[in-house]
């Protein structure tokens, strides 16, 4: 682990300079052992792919303190067969149509039928690795190469929340209405953060979503389900081994 300090109240820690779902597991791994540690000097804990950024208060311990107290803490005994237990969240995602105007856009790009874009980033399994740009926008690895599309030349001016797209090899959620320049193949009507709940955002970093294809009708079921607060999406566990992530 690499220690930066940043200003007098924040401390980064880095690992290794890549992004891997093995090493933001490590990180992952760092944040639950500090709150499990409960300690009333750490205000915040904030993961991106491959660091950790600790807020904390000053005036109760310094960073050579807490650096101390970080390597103390947490310290890594992991081998090939390591198990771990990935959390899942089922988005259900109504593709193409008003939902998803690039869809055919994203197909001819890639050579591929529109059935097939749906079905090769429906059956993959997505790392949340962080939240960020608006909030609740989740950063997702795991797309397959294959349906990798472009940003648009020219971003839109509003895009609806829940919709999906695809940027280069990435693909994304839009929780709230934002500008925005990734092509769009559809749209869930769940909502990834409500500030009208207790904890706003619904997914989580270390976490992983795996979309469910709908049709429009079962899409606006689900919406007005989704409105009335009756609707909670499916969640599961997966057990796994640390090299197979």
């Amino acid at each position: 682990m690499k220690f930066v300090s940043s200003g007098d109240n924040a401390i980064i820690i880095e690992l290794e300079n890549k992004i891997s779902p093995k090493i933001n597991y490590q990180i992952k791994q760092i944040k639950q052992k500090l709150l499990k540690l409960d300690l009333d000097f750490i205000k915040e804990i904030l993961p991106t792919y491959r660091s950790l950024m600790i807020y904390y208060d000053c005036f109760k311990i310094s960073f050579e303190e807490l650096k101390k107290l970080i390597k103390k803490e947490c310290k890594f005994d992991f081998d090939a067969k390591t198990k771990i237990l990935k959390e899942f969240i089922e988005i259900p995602l109504c593709y193409g149509g008003e939902f998803g105007e690039d869809l055919e856009f994203i197909a001819k790009h890639n050579k591929l039928s529109i059935q097939e874009v749906i079905s090769i980033h429906s059956k993959n399994e997505y790392l949340i690795y962080m939240l960020g740009f608006t909030p609740g926008f989740p950063y997702l690895g795991g797309m397959d190469k294959s349906i990798a599309t472009p940003r648009l030349k020219n971003p839109r001016l509003k895009i609806p929340a829940g919709s999906v797209g695809i940027a280069g090899e990435q693909t994304g959620v839009y929780p709230i209405e934002s500008p925005g320049g990734w092509q769009l193949l559809g749209r869930t009507p769940l909502k990834l953060f409500d500030l009208g709940k207790k904890n706003p955002f619904l997914l989580g970093a270390g976490k992983y979503i795996k979309f469910k294809p709908i049709k429009k009708s079962e899409y606006t079921a689900l919406e007005k389900q989704v409105q009335k607060n009756t609707f909670n999406p499916k969640t599961y566990t997966k057990e796994a081994n640390l090299e197979d992530l």
